[in-house]
């Protein structure tokens, strides 16, 4: 059975509600999203072109790339409108207090 260990990658009150913050996390850049319904994160670049996400904007649970505008829904990594086709990795997410933990998979 797998289990997942959690590690703290930043601070709730650095990141309010409709916020986006990058984080370094297991050697690649992560993309922490702060919306009305929780934080979720995903990777930072955009699997259509590589651009960084974190340029980009974040909008109720959609984040819009800044090169091509393609979208995708922060919760699950799908992508939303073209050019976007392929989903983002996405990392489960607790958050206790203050802390934003991240999990990292024993696989």
């Amino acid at each position: 059975m797998e289990q997942e260990q959690y590690t703290w990658v930043a601070a709730l009150c650095d990141l309010p509600e409709g916020d986006i913050q990058c984080v370094e996390f297991d050697g690649r850049e992560v993309l922490l999203c702060h919306t009305a319904g929780g934080v979720y994160a995903v990777d930072n670049l955009c699997s259509h072109a590589e651009a960084r996400l974190s340029d980009g904007r974040l909008k109720g649970q959609k984040i819009f790339c800044p090169l091509h505008g393609g979208s995708f829904d922060v919760r699950d990594g799908s992508p939303l409108t073209r050019p976007a086709m392929t989903a983002l990795t996405t990392y489960p997410v607790r958050v206790e207090g203050d802390d934003i933990l991240l999990a990292v998979s024993d696989d």
